[in-house]
């Protein structure tokens, strides 16, 4: 997974978002046949393996890129309901392997495990057959000039015609966002050195939710819960199996209200909620389990699951939301496969060190937990702007306005009004924006009108679809 994500930190600019979906689809499709379907006498746990470092790279590809391409594609009111959606299924998936393995522990023989891996290619070859049917992302397309096709996807998106003045507005302030740049390849002293753009900063940002989302006991609890369940609290193994198959379904079903809340209530109130609320939840099971009896027990087990129902729809879905909000176009496919990239380094350390931390001490496990969610709470609060409801170009005033002004990002986000694609461009030129680098120093309705760019032709069907 970490090196599909590291890859797209370079194919899914050139390629464009859809071929990459494609290809982490095919790519994890390919990996789940090799892994069920080992060679009898022909080293079958290496061929397991290789089979699941494949699926691997595939995940990686789409963990990469299909919330990037989700947030490029999203009207802005809509934009965390939809990105939402990968989290939500990751939820379901996990609800869906868990009963199914625990049906599947009273069977004998390969089945208990051929099974479970190969229902992988319902989910995949689903996945390949849908994005075929999907269009490009149009800021992709602008920023490799295909501005027809922007128009008609864009167009086709929000149900208007491709020269409608909403449609020549939102691809006007896109033009102008790739316009601040020439066409040499993004570099890291670029990102670093980025001034008002604040590139570094903002990749930081986006990559920290993938960090606290996994030291703040998500997978901990959800890879080992059946374990901390028998082990730490001593239930029986059936009762365990059991309750780690009801504990996915409370993780699935706390979900839903993140639907209703991410885009209304907005980011920022979500990531205080998640964070003070898992961390609570940790207290709990923390000092249940110093007395070391069976009834405190029981309290550990309703911290875990206080725990889960938080986490579900706060520090699951928002760190998947955020990074491909807060990135400027220019940076958006680096800086959101390093946020991946981070997800799933931080994933395997705490993979790697919670059953020896468990080992070591029950209770000193969930009490780290406790401790890094709290600390989360003032990164949120000097450092998370509220993205909800703001164009993604929007962003990019938000972070140059603070900078040229000298003010706290979270201060210009929660003062600044929402804007207009007309706004947009006059804020834009009052920061001197569009100016900084080669390249077209505008590109009003007007240009774009009198173009050829949108002459009445019929853009390449691949990425109208």
């Amino acid at each position: 997974m970490l090196f599909g994500a590291l890859t797209a930190l370079w194919a899914g600019e050139k390629h464009g978002r859809r071929p990459m979906m494609l290809f982490g689809a095919f790519v994890l499709t390919i990996g789940t046949f090799i892994t069920i379907f080992p060679f009898k006498g022909h080293w079958p746990l290496g061929h397991f393996i290789i089979g699941r470092v494949v699926t691997g790279v595939g995940n990686g590809f789409n963990t990469a890129t299909i919330p990037m391409y989700q947030s490029e594609l999203s009207r802005p009111e809509m934009r965390g309901r939809l990105v939402n959606l990968e989290g939500s299924f990751v939820a379901v998936g996990t609800f869906l392997a868990y009963w199914i393995d625990f049906g599947l522990s009273y069977a004998s023989g390969s089945v208990s495990w051929r099974l479970p891996i190969s229902i992988q290619i319902i989910f995949s070859a689903t996945l390949l057959v849908g994005i075929m049917g999907l269009p490009e992302s149009p800021r992709w397309l602008v920023s490799k000039g295909k501005i027809s096709e922007a128009c008609y996807v864009l167009g086709k998106n929000k149900g208007l015609p491709y020269d409608d003045d909403e449609i020549i507005a939102e691809i006007t302030a896109v033009r102008d966002a790739v316009n601040k740049f020439d066409s040499k390849q993004l570099t890291l002293e670029e990102i670093w050195n980025s001034g008002k753009h604040q590139y570094f900063k903002r990749m930081v940002v986006g990559a920290s939710g993938q960090f606290f989302q996994q030291f703040t006991g998500c997978n901990a609890a959800i890879y080992y819960s059946t374990i901390l369940f028998e082990n730490t609290i001593g239930l029986s193994r059936r009762m365990s199996l059991t309750l780690g198959g009801i504990f996915s379904t409370v993780y699935a079903l706390f979900t839903i209200p993140s639907f209703f809340m991410v885009d209304k209530l907005g980011r920022r109130p979500l990531f205080f909620i998640g964070a003070i609320g898992q961390g609570v939840s940790f207290i709990i099971a923390f000092a249940c389990l110093i007395p070391d009896t069976e009834e405190s027990a029981k309290g550990a087990a309703f911290g875990l699951f206080l725990f889960i129902a938080f986490f579900a729809f706060t520090l699951l879905p928002l760190p998947w939301v955020y990074p491909p909000e807060i990135n400027s176009l220019r940076t958006r496919t680096f800086a959101t496969s390093v946020s991946t990239c981070t997800n799933w380094l931080c994933n395997f350390a705490v993979v790697m060190f919670t059953p020896i931390f468990i080992n070591q001490t029950k209770w000193g496990c969930y009490l780290f937990f406790a401790l890094v969610n709290f600390s989360y709470v003032p990164f949120i609060y000097f450092f998370y702007p509220e993205t909800a409801g703001r164009a993604l170009e929007e962003i990019d005033i938000i972070y140059a306005k603070a900078y040229v002004e000298h003010r706290s990002v979270v201060s210009v986000a929660s003062s600044m009004p929402k804007l207009n694609f007309q706004e947009m461009e006059q804020e834009s030129k009052k920061l001197h924006l569009n100016g900084d680098f080669k390249g077209e120093t505008e590109f009003t309705e007007m240009n774009l009108r009198k173009t050829s760019l949108l002459e009445k032709r019929q853009p390449t069907s691949e990425n109208i679809v």
